[in-house]
Protein backbone atom coordinates (compact mmCIF):
# COMPACT_ATOMS: atom_id res chain seq x y z
CA UNK A 1 0.00 0.00 0.00
CA UNK A 2 3.02 2.29 0.24
CA UNK A 3 2.71 2.93 -3.50
CA UNK A 4 -0.30 5.11 -2.72
CA UNK A 5 -0.16 8.77 -1.72
CA UNK A 6 -0.79 9.37 2.02
CA UNK A 7 -4.40 10.58 1.55
CA UNK A 8 -5.23 7.44 -0.42
CA UNK A 9 -3.50 5.23 2.16
CA UNK A 10 -5.66 6.75 4.88
CA UNK A 11 -8.86 6.02 2.95
CA UNK A 12 -7.86 2.40 2.33
CA UNK A 13 -6.80 2.14 5.99
CA UNK A 14 -10.23 3.25 7.20
CA UNK A 15 -11.94 0.64 5.04
CA UNK A 16 -9.50 -2.12 6.03
CA UNK A 17 -10.08 -1.31 9.69
CA UNK A 18 -13.85 -1.56 9.15
CA UNK A 19 -13.48 -4.89 7.34
CA UNK A 20 -11.37 -6.36 10.15
CA UNK A 21 -13.96 -5.13 12.66
CA UNK A 22 -16.65 -7.00 10.73
CA UNK A 23 -18.33 -3.82 9.52
CA UNK A 24 -19.75 -3.44 6.05
CA UNK A 25 -19.31 -0.97 3.21
CA UNK A 26 -19.36 2.74 3.95
CA UNK A 27 -20.32 6.00 2.26
CA UNK A 28 -17.80 8.74 1.51
CA UNK A 29 -19.40 10.93 4.20
CA UNK A 30 -18.59 8.32 6.86
CA UNK A 31 -15.02 7.96 5.58
CA UNK A 32 -14.55 11.74 5.76
CA UNK A 33 -15.90 11.81 9.31
CA UNK A 34 -13.66 8.94 10.41
CA UNK A 35 -10.64 10.71 8.92
CA UNK A 36 -11.51 13.78 10.97
CA UNK A 37 -12.17 15.92 7.91
CA UNK A 38 -15.73 16.79 8.82
CA UNK A 39 -18.81 16.25 6.72
CA UNK A 40 -19.03 19.46 4.73
CA UNK A 41 -19.90 18.86 1.07
CA UNK A 42 -16.43 19.95 -0.08
CA UNK A 43 -14.65 17.46 2.19
CA UNK A 44 -17.05 14.63 1.35
CA UNK A 45 -16.67 15.24 -2.39
CA UNK A 46 -12.88 15.19 -2.05
CA UNK A 47 -13.02 11.83 -0.29
CA UNK A 48 -15.57 10.49 -2.79
CA UNK A 49 -13.35 11.53 -5.70
CA UNK A 50 -10.32 9.80 -4.19
CA UNK A 51 -12.35 6.69 -3.34
CA UNK A 52 -13.61 6.50 -6.93
CA UNK A 53 -10.03 6.74 -8.21
CA UNK A 54 -9.06 3.93 -5.85
CA UNK A 55 -12.01 1.92 -7.22
CA UNK A 56 -10.89 2.51 -10.81
CA UNK A 57 -7.41 1.29 -9.89
CA UNK A 58 -8.68 -1.80 -8.10
CA UNK A 59 -7.90 -0.88 -4.49
CA UNK A 60 -11.55 -0.45 -3.47
CA UNK A 61 -14.87 -1.90 -4.54
CA UNK A 62 -17.92 0.20 -5.25
CA UNK A 63 -20.68 -1.88 -3.66
CA UNK A 64 -23.61 0.36 -4.58
CA UNK A 65 -24.10 3.98 -5.48
CA UNK A 66 -21.59 5.75 -3.27
CA UNK A 67 -20.86 2.83 -0.93
CA UNK A 68 -17.25 1.63 -0.81
CA UNK A 69 -15.45 -1.37 0.63
CA UNK A 70 -11.86 -2.53 0.54
CA UNK A 71 -10.88 -5.28 -1.84
CA UNK A 72 -8.39 -5.60 -4.60
CA UNK A 73 -9.21 -7.04 -7.97
CA UNK A 74 -6.98 -9.89 -9.06
CA UNK A 75 -4.06 -8.86 -11.23
CA UNK A 76 -4.52 -9.39 -14.95
CA UNK A 77 -3.06 -12.65 -16.17
CA UNK A 78 -1.82 -12.78 -19.76
CA UNK A 79 -3.69 -15.09 -22.10
CA UNK A 80 -2.06 -18.40 -22.94
CA UNK A 81 -2.09 -17.35 -26.60
CA UNK A 82 -0.21 -14.11 -26.03
CA UNK A 83 3.50 -14.05 -26.69
CA UNK A 84 5.71 -12.71 -23.94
Amino acid sequence: MTVLAPDYQRIVGVLEKRRFAGEGPVKAKEIAAELGLGTTPAKVEGVRSKARRLTERGWLLLEASGIFSVGRRPAAVPDADSSV
